[in-house]
């Protein structure tokens, strides 16, 4: 069975940045996209930014400028660097991996953003 660990999460001031890392037990090279998703409270899930096999990235509106995805096929994991981080970005995070075998989810990281 294909594991995601999530790791990073905490509390920050508005302004302030935080670094996710999504492990994988399997390998990530050569397949598909991996993503990072959030929900928070009352609400639905949402991308927040994806990257393909070949390095291309999709990020929400939201997001843009702000937060940057990147992975690391060598050590099957991939990153979410948040920075100037506002309120509503407040949510559990979720990494999203589409291998050969399926898609899989790891269990999420909070993330609050707090004065």
């Amino acid at each position: 069975q294909v594991q995601l660990v999530e790791s990073g999460g905490g509390l920050v001031q508005p302004g302030g940045s935080l670094r996710l890392s999504c492990a994988v037990s399997a390998s990530i090279s050569g397949f598909g996209t991996m993503g990072w998703y959030r929900q928070a409270p009352g609400k639905q899930r949402e991308l927040v930014a994806a990257i393909s096999s070949g390095g291309r990235t999709n990020d929400a509106d939201s997001v843009k400028g702000r937060f940057t995805i990147s992975r690391d096929n060598a050590k099957n994991t991939v990153f979410l660097q948040m920075n100037a981080l506002k309120p509503e970005d407040t949510a559990v995070y979720y990494c999203r991996a589409v291998l050969a075998g399926g898609l899989y989810w790891g269990q999420g990281t909070q993330v609050t953003v707090s004065s």
